[in-house]
């Protein structure tokens, strides 16, 4: 057995029996553990920043189906108060930002990020979750990417319109982009740190950039994709990155001029169809609908094997298309990794 866990050889490169498989959102209110963890623990902050239970929600999912990624259970809001912007989750409301980012002198009080400082705990989750899970599945830090935090920040909450941050953009552009320019370095200076403290892959999460039309996105999100990778790839040149974007249909060729090493792909799109349209070199994740998880373990069988063939040999991380749903049936995730892993036996390629 190699000393390199399965889902890292597969990031780096390497051509396996099987695709490797984990889920988005994996750890969460599907799970019975986790709703039992949430009523002692209300606050989702201490949930994510309280290393101690952190860790135990981490490694819930691998306890019960051992995925061949373990992802730390954290948000991707999590460094914004280390560079002068507070936050807070309300059960059922999401996130909020009070007060949200709308003037050039917030942008200019903001200030550099000192992770040591401001996120102690983010080393403790992910240096135990190494120790927990040796080489037998692969630690995944995560992180949000510049615009979908500062549509956070810009608009206070959760949007369906984003008509604040887009405003912004269109008609005062310049302030937004040294926003986004200072999330991107304290970004950058977070997945290292992640990396330095074990995170072996990392997945940045845009998951608002497909509200963004093809030619804003090339203004707005791409280029501080590429800042991140760039400062990441100069000091961590062997880390895998992952970028996920929800509703990445319009946006997919150009998600994979981002410099990352896999694009993670919603499951708008024919996973067969986004490799032609990645090009042979990018490497992919993904891509069933999480809703599939509601089927009939026939049905889940079908979609995966289906999903695999489409991405072909090698370059695949199995995935869904997005995170696990609330309510869905924890026999059935259960039964997708197990249908996960003996792909190789019912696949001919």
């Amino acid at each position: 057995m190699s000393d390199i866990p399965y889902l890292l050889r597969a990031a780096r490169g390497e051509v396996l029996d099987r695709p490797p498989v984990w889920m988005m959102r994996q750890a969460g209110r599907y799970m019975k553990v986790y709703r039992d963890l949430r009523d002692k623990y209300p606050s989702f902050r201490e949930r994510s920043e309280n290393a101690a239970i952190a860790i135990e929600i981490s490694l819930q999912p691998w306890k019960a189906f051992q995925p061949d990624g373990v992802i730390m259970f954290s948000d991707i809001l999590t460094p914004l108060p280390g560079i002068g912007i507070p936050f807070d989750i309300i059960e059922s409301k999401g996130p909020i930002i009070n007060p949200p980012i709308r003037t050039q002198a917030q942008i200019d009080n903001l200030f550099p990020l000192n992770p040591e400082e401001s996120l102690p705990f983010i080393k403790t989750i992910l240096q135990s979750l190494r120790q927990e899970v040796g080489n037998k599945s692969t630690v995944l830090g995560f992180v949000g990417a510049p615009w979908t935090l500062a549509a956070y920040a810009i608009e206070g909450k959760s949007s369906k319109t984003y008509s604040v941050i887009k405003s912004m953009a269109f008609s005062e552009p310049a302030m937004l982009h040294q926003f986004l320019r200072k999330l991107a370095d304290a970004i950058a200076v977070y997945v290292r740190y992640q990396i330095d403290c074990g995170a072996q892959v990392v997945q940045m999460f845009d998951s608002w950039a497909g509200e963004l039309s093809p030619q804003d996105y090339e203004v707005f999100a791409l280029p501080y994709h590429q800042q991140i990778v760039r400062q990441v790839k100069e000091t961590h040149p062997d880390t895998p990155l992952i970028l996920y974007i929800s509703g990445s249909a319009g946006v997919l060729e150009r998600m994979g001029k981002s410099g990352v090493d896999l694009v993670s792909v919603d499951w708008t799109v024919d996973m067969a169809e986004a490799r032609v349209r990645l090009g042979k070199e990018m490497k992919v994740q993904g891509n069933i609908d999480p809703g599939v998880l509601f089927g009939s373990q026939e049905f889940i069988r079908d979609r995966i094997l289906d999903t695999i063939r489409k991405a072909g040999k090698g370059g695949h991380i199995l995935n869904l298309g997005h995170g696990v749903l609330v309510g869905t049936p924890e026999d059935n995730v259960r039964f997708f990794f197990e249908t996960a892993k003996q792909a190789d036996d019912m696949l001919n390629f």
